[in-house]
Order: C-alpha cells, then sequence, then structure tokens
C-alpha cells in the first residue's frame, strides 16, 4: 500500500526527510548563560524519538542580547558550544533523527523574564535585563524601553555573529540552519514598516528593509557547509493594517531562494501589540499556500495543525511540502506515531519501545 502524502520522503537542500512532519523550534527558557542543561537532554530527546522527520533546536542566539530572556539558548562562545555538544552526542546515542537549528537574534523583544513569571521586559538595571538593539528606536510595546537603533558597526557585529554561529553548528554536526526572521525578532524588525522607520539604506522601501536579513543570510550561507540546507522562518503578515503583508513576503521568497535558500517556514505575527489574529485550525495555511503558489521552492506551515487529517488534507492539496508541529508535539509526544497509525503508514521506532506496537497495527513500526 503506498503510504500517505504525509508519509512519503523528500529531500531539502541535500537533506533527505523519512516524511513530512517537523518539529517546529520551541524555546524552553531553561539554559543557563547560554548553555543547555539537563531540562535540554530530556526534551529534545524525548522529541527526536517521536517519529518525526526533522527536529529543531529552540531560537538560538546569536549573541547574549540577542536572548528573548536570560534563560535561552546560546551559540556565541566555546561555552555554549561545549554544552550544545554534551546534549547532542547524547540524543545521537539513540536516535538518528536529523537535526537542525533556529539562530535568531530578539532585537527590541530581548531582555524579558521567562514566560512562567510574567514574560514582561526586564530593565537594563534588573540583575537579569540588559539593553535592547533593534532596527530603529521604537519599542515593541507602551511603557517599554526603546532598543538602541544598530549603527554599521552593530549591524556588522549581529551579521558576523550570525555566520559565527553558523560555522559552530557545523562543527557539531548540525544538519540544516533556520534564519529566525520572524514574530518580531530583530530580521522581521527589520522587514516591517512598523519597526523599520531606519532614513538609510536599511530603511523605507521593501528593497531596503530586506537588505540587512538578507545580507544575513548570504553570510550565514557563506560560512554553513554547501552541503547542508540553510532555509528562513518569516512570519506571512503582521495582521496590523501598514505592516508586513504577504506580498512582501513572496517578494522576500524570491529574494531568498535566488541566494540558495532551501526551504521557508511560514508562519506570522508577533510584530505589533495590535495584532488581529484570525486563530482557528490552520489559520497560516493560507500564507504558506500563497508562497507555494508564487515559488518554487519547499514550504513549511505550521500553526494549529493538530488533526492527522489535516495535516494530510494540507500536504495531499499541494497547500505546503511540509507541516511543523509546536504545541501539539508537546502535548503528544507520539503525534506521527499516532498519526501513522490513523492513516495507514509506518515510522522508525527505537527497538527498546517495538513492544508497544498495537495488535491492530501490525505495520506501524520499523526499527
Amino acid at each position: 500500500m503506498t503510504d500517505p502524502k504525509l508519509f512519503t520522503p523528500m529531500t531539502v537542500g541535500g537533506l533527505a526527510l523519512r516524511n513530512r512532519i517537523v518539529i517546529a523550534p520551541m524555546c524552553q527558557y531553561s539554559a543557563v548563560d547560554g548553555c543547555m542543561t539537563d531540562w535540554h537532554l530530556i526534551h529534545l530527546g524525548n522529541l527526536a524519538l517521536s517519529g518525526a522527520a526533522l527536529l529543531t533546536i529552540e531560537a538560538t542566539a546569536v549573541l547574549p542580547e540577542g536572548r528573548i530572556s536570560h534563560a535561552d539558548v546560546g551559540l556565541w562562545d566555546d561555552a555554549t558550544e561545549a554544552a550544545m555538544a554534551r546534549t547532542l552526542e547524547s540524543v545521537r546515542r539513540w536516535s538518528d533523527m536529523p537535526i537542525a537549528i533556529q539562530l535568531g537574534h530578539a532585537g527590541r523583544k530581548a531582555s524579558t523574564e521567562v514566560p512562567w513569571k510574567g514574560g514582561a521586559q526586564l530593565p537594563p538595571d534588573h540583575p537579569n535585563g540588559w539593553q535592547t538593539a533593534g532596527a530603529s528606536p521604537l519599542s515593541f510595546a507602551d511603557g517599554e524601553i526603546p532598543p538602541v537603533e544598530l549603527d554599521r558597526a552593530g549591524l556588522a557585529r549581529v551579521r558576523d555573529a550570525f555566520a559565527a554561529a553558523a560555522k559552530r553548528a557545523a562543527r557539531l554536526g548540525i544538519d540544516a540552519v533556520q534564519i529566525h526572521g520572524a514574530h518580531g525578532y530583530l530580521l522581521h524588525q527589520f522587514l516591517s514598516p512598523l519597526s523599520n522607520r531606519r532614513a538609510d539604506e536599511y530603511g523605507g522601501s521593501l528593497e531596503n528593509r530586506m537588505r540587512f536579513p538578507l545580507e544575513v543570510f548570504d553570510a550565514v550561507r557563506q560560512a554553513f557547509p554547501a552541503e547542508r540546507a540553510v532555509t528562513v522562518r518569516v512570519s506571512g503578515t503582521d495582521w496590523v493594517e501598514g505592516g508586513w503583508t504577504i506580498e512582501q513576503t513572496v517578494e522576500f521568497a524570491r529574494a531568498i531562494k535566488a541566494r540558495g535558500c532551501a526551504a521557508i517556514h511560514v508562519s506570522s505575527g508577533g510584530l505589533d501589540p495590535r495584532q488581529q489574529i484570525p486563530i482557528g485550525p490552520g489559520y497560516q495555511v493560507p500564507l504558506a499556500r500563497a508562497v507555494k503558489q508564487a515559488v518554487r521552492m519547499p514550504v513549511v506551515a505550521v500553526g494549529l495543525i493538530t488533526g492527522c487529517e489535516q495535516a494530510e488534507a494540507i500536504i495531499a492539496n499541494g497547500d505546503a511540502d511540509l507541516v511543523a508541529l509546536a504545541r501539539g508535539i508537546l502535548f503528544d509526544p507520539r503525534w506521527p506515531w499516532h498519526a501513522a497509525a490513523q492513516l495507514g503508514a509506518s515510522v522508525v521506532a527505537p527497538p527498546q519501545y517495538l513492544r508497544s506496537q498495537p495488535r491492530e497495527f501490525p505495520d506501524l513500526f520499523r526499527p
């Protein structure tokens, strides 16, 4: 029997994927000075046994001041690299799932408390806070301390930090890099006219607003091995009038494809508190579809994709090439197992778990 579309293999930028299910990067706010801890070993190790095709390490800051919170993972020096190496060594001992990493810089949305303590911005004089930097000196929300506008030296430092982190990721044997250009973080701040009010060549027109994100992409693509994939995550729209739109996203997708981008992961929002998001099942899929229809490039859909028939339809209808799971796979870390059982496909499972195969699904697992 032919596997459902959700469970057909695919190659992205030279990376072979067993199926079309990828695990999205999800911040755990559990690092110490940028270094991964035992929590990351438990978390990533668990998801590496899920049967998905690709595991993506959470948003990883390329500079200390680029962290969303003081508890974010980083990859900016030997200590953060060594901590990640220890985690990856243990995960790989028990799983051969390909691993990607999302590299990012939070810009004006940095220096916050962890979510379960409110997530508010922490001022520079707080023990866990610092002065943020951004595309323009505009705060994310009323009452927050504005970022310092990045000057030329600052732009060069950030760009070079992305490249340096990509080199560290390559040394760690990471299979793919995803550049974080979504959710209101630094690169998105340059793209959106709501957060980018610069008067130099990095602000104003769409071409100018795309300039710095494209420079970062070029630097990462040059630093990361040519045979490994570099992808980008974007917000397809700000959901705010006068902000970043799906039409501009398509133009950005064309630009990164021309530079060698292997895939684009289409999310939305996160830039402006005024956003009006029409949340519902698969609410971001139309954004992924718009990019896929305009650009010949693998597209990842994400956002309230919870049911296996829903995911299968997204792939079978050509709305996207892959689906990404985030909160849903935290809730159900064996989601791909259950989807395979329901759709009549099979997944790779560790031999220690083969005896859990239900009798009614004799072809579910393959070691």
